[in-house]
């Protein structure tokens, strides 16, 4: 079986390292992976290695109606089985549209929990056999806007457990942001937009600091928001106590070492940065939406409701509060990421929806 993979994302986080892990997974497996990325994007390199074409297109987004062209060139050059479409931003319509003009079948992950027109949902996702959603409730989102419920597959995203189980090097913090190892490291992992909610983090922050100073919260990512975060921050008095990482490629070293994850999200699809987190054994405090329960869930979490600052400020002085607490979510969480999200049961989830589109006997 040949799979050709649609991409958009420049950056190798997210839905792209999903892709990539999918990829090599499929590769071992036997299957043969075509990959379309823009120029310059980091999945190029990454999963280059488990592909026997990559073509780095020019990729413009919702207006570029050139890119159907584009695509349909490779789709008539490669001839594959199947084309699986990974990324929104243009790539989904055109990527379907482009399968369909090849007459080609073709699949389309949704991993954004935000809702769509019932109409254009109806219309968008007529171009694809399946939509397959990387959780429950992204699937309850588009059965809600009227997509067939025989259409709509849930596969969850996945972690590399073993990347994140070495353990903590006591030095790494130290080297990687100046910290004397006596502070209390609380991340937040997420792009800088506005949906990801960092602001009601800042805005809990004082309340957190009056009982415990010596917390450092550590905003792992890039994006948009930075200038309005650092205002902010600046703002509330609180620069001595908040670090902008940037984007990291280390968080397999860095985030065993934290004491606390915090996703005060108002939207997410799943949350890869959760499963990181649970893979290395961190206690997590999520907010309560889209699919950020699917993983903190049954204990292996503290949820509250999105937006709400002093819950989620009495949900952080509850854990740095008790260390008997965190050592057991940290623990369930490691459990229960390691039994669900596994790559191994993405890898497999993904190839039983092509085998369903292509006919049982598909190899």
């Amino acid at each position: 079986m040949t799979v050709l993979h649609v991409e958009a994302g420049r950056h190798l986080y997210g839905g792209a390292l999903q892709v990539r892990y999918l990829i090599e997974g499929l590769s071992r497996r036997g299957l043969r992976n075509v990959l379309v990325c823009p120029r310059g994007a980091a999945i190029a390199e990454a999963a280059g290695p488990f592909c026997d074409r990559v073509d780095e297109l020019p990729m413009g987004g919702d207006l570029d109606v050139g890119f159907v062209w584009r695509l349909r060139r490779v789709i008539r050059q490669v001839q594959p089985d199947l084309v699986h479409v990974h990324s929104r931003r243009g790539a989904d319509v055109f990527g379907g549209m482009a399968a369909r003009l090849c007459r080609v079948p073709a699949v389309v992950s949704r991993r954004v929990d935000n809702p769509e027109r019932a109409w254009v949902a109806r219309l968008k996702y007529r171009l694809f056999h399946r939509v397959i959603t990387i959780s429950q409730a992204i699937r309850e989102v588009l059965l809600r806007e009227g997509v067939p419920p025989e259409q709509v597959v849930c596969v969850p995203s996945a972690v590399d457990v073993a990347a994140y189980s070495g353990g903590c090097d006591g030095r790494v913090l130290c080297e990687a942001f100046g910290l004397s190892g006596d502070e209390t490291v609380v991340g937040v992992i997420a792009q800088l937009i506005p949906r990801k909610g960092h602001r009601y983090l800042l805005e809990a922050a004082p309340r957190i600091l009056q009982a415990h100073p010596q917390v450092r919260f550590v905003f792992f990512g890039q994006g948009p928001l930075e200038g309005e975060i650092r205002e902010q921050v600046s703002r509330l008095g609180l620069a001595a106590h908040v670090l902008l990482a940037g984007f990291r490629d280390d968080l397999p070293r860095i985030l065993p070492c934290l004491d606390l994850v915090v996703h005060p999200v108002e939207m997410e699809g799943l949350g890869v940065s959760l499963l990181q987190a649970g893979a290395a054994g961190v206690p997590m405090v999520g907010a309560r939406a889209g699919g950020v329960p699917e993983i903190l869930g049954d204990d292996a979490g503290l949820l509250v409701p999105p937006g709400d600052v002093p819950a989620l400020a009495e949900a952080v002085l509850r854990l740095l509060d008790d260390p008997d607490l965190r050592l057991r979510l940290g623990g369930a969480a490691r459990e229960r990421v390691s039994r669900r999200f596994s790559l191994d049961a993405m890898v497999d989830g993904n190839l039983a929806v092509y085998r369903s589109v292509l006919g049982k006997g598909a190899g």
